[in-house]
């Protein structure tokens, strides 16, 4: 674009005179692009891939014989999976604006973190473009309204923040129990793609509640040797317990161990040496604890079971299911499904009885003081404590400015 520049002035009479200025200067043209395809030689045209798509029936409807799309396949099978084109992902059309027919590069998007460029110029080219990530930082404290997920709802945060809060202090809080007196913190990481499309939590850098008058910190922290990150309080202490607090995740006691039980099936009181879990048929059953399946099989009175050896003290079983999982002699993780709820055996409704032996005798879960997990060497506590430090200090500012306000 050529931009010419005039200046004005006076004669004699009074009129103006318009003049063209000797210095006349040519500015670039700004041109507009797209997945960087100028857009004054290509069209782009958005579509969606739909049912019955793939890229032999969209390059053939673009001009492209079965022999090229052959070639083009077999030349981009490494870069792009050509045959993981998913229905109802986006992909764009580049297309010459002197040749409409003709194809310029096919543009797949897998997911918000990029696209994929099949390049049809000059020679077939392949390649995924990423978009660049921001990490943004914060801390959010608030008091519990209703529930913990609708408290963080509140403040604008990803509800998976819920789930990952509880399964950290799930050794310590009872999240069906809180109130609306307790408080908590977190610090969090959240990714944005180009600065703006929100992605999610990257991770917890710092987390508090303050549960029934009690404040509790959790720090995650990878110790030495260790394959992976642990949570520990303030002085070191593992977050997670050895057991779960229930063998369920969503659940009602319906009926506790005791010596003196009236039995609503035999009609006779007698000893109930289990928890009863109340929850529908098909909710999933957890070991509470990673450990050897010892049995598992059916009886009269238990129905279908499964006990789970634990080490040389504990061991625990479930009682009623509808459905068993797991093989007697499998290894199972702590929280893995080992089978569903039922009512098989004595039950008058669909439940778990959940029993625990220590020592070989068998004892009320809910009355012990159970073990945490692998504690943290000594040798790791004085690095650790210096690790937190900035975060518990940055906790601590959020959590007194926030609540000394209210």
């Amino acid at each position: 674009m050529v931009l010419s520049l005039y200046a004005c002035k006076e004669n004699n009479n009074n009129d103006v005179i318009i003049e063209e200025s000797d210095n006349s200067e040519h500015i670039d043209e700004v041109v507009a692009e797209l997945y960087g395809f100028s857009l004054k030689d290509f069209e782009v045209v958005d579509d969606t891939i739909r049912s019955g798509d793939n890229l032999g029936k969209i390059f053939g409807e673009n001009n492209i014989g079965a022999t090229e799309v052959h070639n083009i396949v077999t030349k981009v099978k490494d870069t792009i999976n050509v045959r993981g084109m998913r229905v109802g992902q986006p992909y764009s059309l580049v297309k010459y604006k002197n040749d409409p027919e003709k194809l310029a590069a096919f543009i797949y998007h897998p997911s918000i973190a990029g696209y994929q460029v099949i390049d049809l110029r000059d020679s077939i080219t392949a390649y995924t473009i990423t978009y660049p990530v921001t990490i943004k930082r914060r801390t959010i404290a608030s008091t519990i309204e209703g529930s913990l997920s609708m408290s963080l709802q509140k403040e604008g945060v990803d509800q998976s923040l819920a789930t990952r809060m509880s399964q950290i202090f799930a050794w310590s809080i009872d999240f069906f129990k809180l109130q609306p007196d307790d408080r908590f913190a977190v610090t969090i990481e959240e990714k944005y793609i180009n600065d703006t499309v929100y992605v999610g939590i990257s991770k917890i850098d710092a987390a508090y509640f303050n549960y029934r008058g009690k404040d509790l910190y959790s720090f995650p922290y990878k110790r030495s040797g260790a394959k992976s990150t642990d949570y520990y309080d303030e002085e070191g202490r593992p977050m997670k317990s050895m057991f779960l607090k229930a063998p369920l995740k969503f659940f009602r006691i319906t009926s506790r161990y005791t010596k003196n039980r009236f039995h609503p099936v035999q009609k006779r009181w007698k000893s109930h040496n289990g928890t009863d879990y109340a929850a529908p048929t098909g909710t999933p059953i957890m070991s509470t604890a990673s450990g050897v399946v010892e049995r598992a099989g059916y009886t009269a009175g238990n129905g279908n079971y499964v006990k789970v050896r634990h080490n040389g003290t504990y061991s625990t079983q479930y009682l009623h299911m509808s459905k068993i999982l797991v093989k007697v002699g499998q290894y199972v993780d702590q929280g893995q499904t080992i089978g569903l709820v039922g009512s098989t055996g004595l039950a008058t409704g669909p439940h778990v009885c959940y029993r625990f032996w220590k020592n070989g005798v068998q004892v009320d879960p809910l009355s012990q003081v159970l073990p945490n997990s692998e504690p943290m060497d000594k040798k790791d506590i004085p690095s650790f404590k210096e690790h937190i430090v900035p975060l518990k200090a940055e906790l601590d500012k959020v959590i007194q400015t926030k609540f000394l306000q209210e």
